[in-house]
């Protein structure tokens, strides 16, 4: 049956993809087979269907199985009505839209991902929707991808914990989760067929730990096999990223699913650990019996794939009724407003106060808000708040116009049109649209103060206006009860609390990626490694607008008392006081960055690894305690194929953000000392290294020639640095007099012992 050609499926290239799909119309296993196959002694035909989707949406009833629905719903659930086209993007039952993940990331809060994900378990039940498609949790490589709404951050812990506390709170309601997507789904660009190319290292360190941490931590439902390739090998038939990795060494017991749309080889997909195909393809069915039939593939795979989604089936059933739209509407309004990042208050112009008696609100987003991004988590909203009428709401007897000349405040409603940027596709600039610059700037010649609010699901350049103003406010993408949310802010009913969850960079070509995103000819390399973000920006010390975790808000904090107690040979415990020292209510954010250049690899200059977000009244303090294990302080080590922890020292940086360190102490680790086994073709500068076999091979070196003993230090030194890269059976070659044979043994087995006489 061919899918129905929607109105809108032009401005969608996630529809236009679709569009070759169908719904499979398979007929029902006849009486004989039902009394055959009574109770689950199924045969093999319905077995292999219960591994794909009976529509877009559902799975495969089988022998009294009922189906399970899977919708989306990162922030809000979109589910079709039963005679749905199944490809509109906007045709779907009216649900609360909550904040996008590009805003709750920047909440830093794992609560605000928590009662959100709440809200949309509930919703999902009344809808029917029993397993919701979200969180998505990839890492903002570059500030051009088109789907940046979507996900939290640019650093693998915020994203991790905002995720886990998403998952957990979802499937504690009642709805399952489906975590996405796995993995290095960075870009929309041809995000069909592009390999990312991406080494080891940084994967483990970048692009792999939020996954990690919530299949460890929440046990997540389902998780979602990306379009891309990985390494050259598609994500949904990628045997190390399902297998090897997500179950063997994670210990996920969970449905893997496709991206809609995404296999390309069922039977090797079943193969690499995919469970289950979304949605329904005819003939694939049929592909996997052939398989097993014919000896390519064993049944038990099928069988252990069709375990995994019969408990999923079992597990999440929804329960179809009501929801509270008014309640859940005010719980959007008060999330989105923890959300919204201050960035720029010259002069407390904010919150505005009474000596403000003309406030001009200007811009097309004033009356027409732009607050979710396009493509599949596109919601139909139960309502919208629109920011003029909720500022009038609040203004009390002050003039609301739409004029700014001579006005007190003007408010500047600016950002991106939803053209601008959805799944699908990617940016090609972070610039702001002209029109809207132009607005900007005459608005601010026109008013005596003015306060721009920015509305827009990637970062936006700030360059060529940001001067003008007097404050700055990035609203991201709030939700449907944004325009209520911003008003609250900005009459300081609530103070903001948002810290940046990426960086603003001053132009886009100071992005660690920028020379490699989005590849060509079908490849992305990712050649700037683990320096992505801040990392970058402050490894190189680069400049930018505002950085990782930059915030502001109404009243003032101070830390005081850092004290960091070593608790192994690789943990420590941090402790602080924090302290309002601001005349009202307020929250802030902890930022423990740790700094290290202990190890073989390159670190970066800092890196997030604790935080944790306060609210204290005016004068109040607080003591934060943070432990931090070894996974704080280690480097993927590839030579190994694990986590170290290197001996060294390690400092604890708290900072007002990813640039502003406010207190920071040094402390030594044992960490592990990693004494690598030795061979004739191990270099120079590795037996030397060595910390038992090193000392050693100088001393009888030395002891055999008289040249050596009468060599300096500094001379000896220098003539090491010049041979190092050898390996040792060319060095041997070079001496005037040949070690003998016995003596390499002796070491080499001492290298082996690690040290041990």
């Amino acid at each position: 049956m061919s899918a129905a050609v929607h109105p809108d499926l032009d401005r969608f290239p996630l529809a236009r993809s679709w569009a070759m799909l169908w719904v499979k119309e398979k007929a029902p296993p006849s009486p004989a087979e039902r009394a055959a196959t009574k109770g689950w002694a199924v045969n093999l035909d319905q077995k292999a269907s219960l591994l794909s989707g009976k529509d877009m949406w559902t799975t495969e009833p089988v022998d009294g199985l009922p189906p399970a629905v899977l919708g989306d719903g990162p922030h809000g659930v979109r589910r079709q009505a039963e005679d749905a086209d199944h490809l509109g993007i906007h045709d779907s039952l009216p649900a609360t839209c909550f904040p996008p993940a590009v805003a709750v990331g920047s909440s830093w809060d794992p609560a605000v991902a928590g009662r959100l994900a709440a809200a949309v378990a509930a919703e999902a039940r009344a809808l029917g929707v029993h397993v919701v498609l979200g969180p998505g949790m990839n890492i903002k490589r570059s500030p051009l991808c088109g789907r940046n709404f979507e996900y939290y951050s640019e650093d693998p812990l915020l994203t991790g914990v905002l995720a886990t506390a998403h998952v957990r709170a979802l499937q504690a309601g009642g709805a399952g989760a489906s975590v996405k997507h796995f993995a290095a789904n960075n870009q929309e660009t041809d995000r069909m067929r592009v390999s990312a190319e991406v080494d080891e290292r940084t994967l483990r360190e970048i692009y792999l730990p939020a996954f990690e941490r919530v299949v460890k931590q929440a046990r997540p439902a389902t998780v979602m096999a990306a379009y891309n390739k990985v390494n050259g090998v598609p994500a949904s038939r990628h045997p190390w990223l399902l297998t090897t990795l997500l179950r063997e060494e994670w210990g996920f017991d969970g449905v893997v699913v496709s991206d809609w749309g995404a296999v390309d080889d069922r039977v090797a997909a079943l193969k690499a650990g995919l469970d289950l195909e979304m949605p329904g393809n005819p003939g694939n069915d049929a592909r996997i019996a052939r398989a097993v039939r014919d000896g390519s593939l064993e049944e038990a795979t099928v069988d252990r794939a069709v375990a995994r989604v019969r408990t999923m089936v079992g597990q999440w059933r929804a329960e179809r009724g009501d929801f509270d739209a008014d309640a859940h509407h005010a719980l959007a309004r008060e999330l989105a407003a923890e959300c919204a990042v201050l960035l720029k208050n010259d002069g407390g112009v904010l919150p505005i106060g009474p000596r403000v008696r003309t406030v001009a609100v200007v811009g097309p987003f004033a009356t027409k808000p732009r607050f979710q991004g396009g493509g599949s988590s596109h919601v139909n909203p139960t309502r919208v708040d629109v920011p003029l009428e909720e500022i009038r709401k609040l203004a009390g007897d002050r003039i609301v116009t739409t004029d700014p000349a001579g006005a007190d405040l003007a408010i500047v409603f600016a950002g991106l049109a939803d053209a601008d940027e959805s799944e699908g596709y990617d940016r090609t600039t972070i610039e702001l649209p002209a029109e809207q610059v132009r607005l900007i700037r005459a608005t601010a010649a026109a008013a005596r103060r003015t306060v721009v609010v920015l509305s827009n699901g990637g970062v936006v350049s700030l360059e060529g206006w940001h001067d003008d103003v007097d404050a700055v406010m990035e609203g991201w993408l709030l939700g449907q009860a944004g325009g209520g949310a911003v008003a609250d802010l900005l009459f300081g009913v609530t103070a903001p609390s948002g810290r940046l969850a990426e960086t603003i960079p001053l132009r886009l070509q100071d992005t660690a990626c920028h020379l490699n995103f989005p590849g060509e000819q079908g490849v992305v390399r990712y050649g700037e490694g683990v320096m992505v973000g801040y990392r970058f920006h402050e490894t190189v010390e680069r400049p930018v607008r505002y950085p990782f975790g930059h915030g502001l808000t109404y009243t003032g904090f101070a830390v005081s008392g850092l004290a960091v107690e070593v608790t192994g040979d690789d943990t420590a415990r941090v402790r602080l006081t924090v302290t309002n020292t601001g005349d009202r209510h307020g929250k802030h954010v902890v930022q423990l960055y740790v700094a290290t250049s202990a190890g073989p690899v390159r670190r970066p200059a800092r890196e997030l690894r604790a935080f944790t977000k306060v609210a204290l009244d005016p004068g109040a303090s607080t003591t934060v305690t943070l432990d931090l294990d070894a996974r704080a302080f280690a480097y993927w080590d590839v030579l190994e194929g694990r986590w170290l922890v290197a001996p060294g020292a390690y400092t604890v940086q708290i900072g007002e953000n990813a640039s502003t360190i406010v207190a920071e102490e040094t402390v030594e680790l044992a960490g592990e000392v990693l004494a690598k086994e030795l061979t004739l073709d191990s270099s120079v500068g590795e037996w030397f290294a060595h910390p038992a076999v090193g000392p050693e091979l100088m001393r009888r070196l030395a002891a055999g020639t008289t040249e050596e003993r009468h060599t300096g230090a500094a001379e000896r030194a220098g003539l090491l640095r010049m041979v190092e890269s050898l390996p040792l059976r060319q060095f041997l070659g070079f001496l005037p007099t040949p070690l003998p044979e016995g003596t390499l043994t002796e070491l080499m087995a001492l290298s082996r012992r690690g040290g041990r006489t």
